[in-house]
């Protein structure tokens, strides 16, 4: 359900464009890593992954749970609450380890929130939490590395702001953009190094941000898939 909503709302609020790497692999039981800017990403990146065909299990937020309706329908669905600064913040952990046993693609934020920054510029992932590390390790899932830019053209700033960029959005409709590149395969170094996801989806970033004209350097050619 939260796929086909994603699916139906986001050519509403702007004009999606997907880029995928000739070599990504959507293997099941992988890992799907994303950067996180604005509150609106998590609904483009759902959609972006449900014209491939992919609707992952997404590791969000507790707090989406508390939204009536929404929290049934997130949990009836096999999502996963995670409660931050919390002693039930390792059962996200064990409910993503269960996931991907059972074939399912998982979806993280390696930064673990949202940045600080009111403006709407894009910029690279900040440094990554050890969530995504130590599900790797436990796992041994590859990454496939996801970068999406634009949606800080949807919601950003001030909560002032972000509501007023929500209405107008469906009339001035920014480009949107998400690019998956090839899987990182689990290391056999231990602890996992985080430094090498995060190299990857900020690899990922760049390209989503090209395709935007933002300031950031271009990788290497991708299969396109641009949809408006």
């Amino acid at each position: 359900m939260l796929s086909r909503l994603a699916g139906t709302l986001v050519p509403v609020f702007g004009r999606l464009s997907v880029t995928v790497d000739a070599d990504t692999d959507f293997a099941p039981g992988s890992i799907i890593a994303a950067n996180h800017t604005s509150l609106a990403d998590p609904v483009v990146v759902v959609a972006a992954l449900r014209r491939l065909g992919i609707e992952p299990v997404v590791m969000a937020a507790a707090g989406l749970w508390r939204i009536p309706l929404l929290g049934r329908a997130l949990t009836r669905e096999g999502h996963i609450p995670v409660y931050r600064r919390d002693r039930r913040a390792a059962d996200a952990l064990d409910g993503a380890a269960d996931a991907l046993a059972r074939g399912r693609i998982v979806l993280i934020y390696g930064e673990g929130g949202l940045p600080r920054r009111r403006d709407v510029a894009e910029a690279a992932p900040e440094p990554f939490r050890s969530g995504l590390a130590r599900l790797v390790q436990r796992t041994g899932a590859p990454i496939i590395p996801l970068g999406q830019a634009g949606a800080r053209r949807i919601t950003s700033g001030s909560r002032l702001k972000q509501i007023a960029g929500a209405i107008t959005a469906p009339l001035r409709r920014p480009a949107l953009h998400v690019h998956i590149g090839a899987s990182v395969l689990k290391s056999d170094e231990h602890p996992f190094p985080t430094a090498r996801a995060h190299e990857a989806v900020t690899s990922a970033w760049r390209t989503a941000a090209a395709h935007l004209d933002e300031p950031a350097a271009r990788t290497k050619s991708s299969l396109d898939l641009n949809q408006t």
